[in-house]
């Protein structure tokens, strides 16, 4: 029985993505013991996922490097006897831990000034590897084993009950068609769809009579409130649920329109049909991983350039385009 750590991100996407990395693992060594050292609050995530034995707190926030604190996790990590860490992130900050540790194997990418950290580094080709997720899936293999199946896509599980219980508490209706809408972006404005363009896209949809439900965080307060007074019939649950609970909702609907933000990969991993507006960021790196996708973006000359705030003032990218495209992707997913 092999026992191996998984340091992994602490973004929502970048989370999900990693899942299909745990597959690979347990289809190669089904008694495998998967545990995963992740920020608490992505918990909600890892427990959808069927593959992790347990979550492990890391008590870090971004950009803090706690020395004193990462020495005593990495005393508390080394007595559950890994065989192997397998560290996603890039960061030096990420590869202590499992250096402290003493954990014999350490795999993960060179990325930033690791040499020595890890014993087991991996020489990064972006063109062969051209998305995050096939970048951590590699790693469940031996270095210079190359991909000859496909990939899987990520999967997160839902309990029944568990959303049940959540349609009772919010007193939802799935009497009616559901379209979830997921207008934030935590990353910054350069990812997200004008709310004007949002109203409009929702208000047709309601007059077709399906419900409109806004999915987020309290980050993305306002943005739904700018929607809400152009689409007063819209359904409002950003920061009204906790993250589990968003995620079992969503699982209920029969559409997902979202921007490039944690909360597609959610969706994508949920399999729901699912538009992926794409702005200032690039479908080739971070595409939703889902069977039913469609990605509307304009690329322009300028896109993407990868920032939080349009570099040019105008952001176009999202600006000009138009809900009439997204709505026809909508249809050509229910095709």
């Amino acid at each position: 029985m092999k026992r191996i750590l998984i340091v992994a991100p602490a973004w929502v996407g970048d989370a999900i993505m990693a899942q299909p990395l745990y597959a690979r693992i347990k289809a190669r060594r089904p008694d495998a013991i998967i545990d995963v050292l992740a920020p608490a609050w992505t918990r909600p995530l890892h427990a959808r996922m069927a593959e992790i034995n347990e979550l492990i707190d890391a008590p870090f926030t971004h950009g803090q490097l706690k020395l004193r604190e990462r020495w005593k996790l990495a005393r508390e990590i080394k007595a559950r006897g890994y065989d192997q860490v397998i560290v996603l992130p890039n960061s030096l900050k990420s590869a202590l831990v499992p250096l402290f540790a003493g954990i014999p194997k350490r795999t993960g990418w060179l990325g930033e000034m690791r040499y020595g950290l890890l014993n087991d580094a991996r020489i990064l080709d972006p063109i062969a590897l051209p998305q995050m997720a096939q970048r951590f899936y590699a790693l469940g293999a031996d270095a210079g084993v190359p991909l000859t199946q496909a990939m899987p896509f990520p999967v997160l599980t839902i309990n029944p009950d568990e959303r049940a219980t959540t349609v009772k508490k919010l007193g939802l209706s799935t009497d009616t068609p559901i379209v979830a809408i997921c207008p934030g972006a935590e990353y910054g404005p350069a990812k997200r769809w004008p709310a004007k363009h949002v109203a409009t896209l929702a208000n047709e949809l309601i007059d077709e009579g399906k419900q409109v439900w806004l999915f987020g965080s309290n980050k993305d307060a306002e943005i739904c409130a700018e929607i809400r007074e152009l689409a007063p019939q819209v359904l409002d649950l950003a920061g009204k649920t906790s993250l589990a609970e968003a995620i079992d909702l969503m699982s209920l609907a029969a559409n997902v329109v979202c921007n490039d933000s944690g909360l597609m990969h959610v969706a994508a991993a949920l399999q729901r049909p699912l538009v992926a507006v794409f702005g200032s960021s690039s479908p080739t790196f971070t595409p939703p991983l889902a069977i039913k996708a469609k990605i509307v973006t304009l690329d322009l000359e300028c896109s993407p350039c990868f920032e939080r705030i349009c570099p040019l003032g105008h952001m176009n990218c999202l600006n000009k385009l138009d809900p009439e495209r997204v709505y026809t992707a909508l249809n050509k997913l229910n095709t």
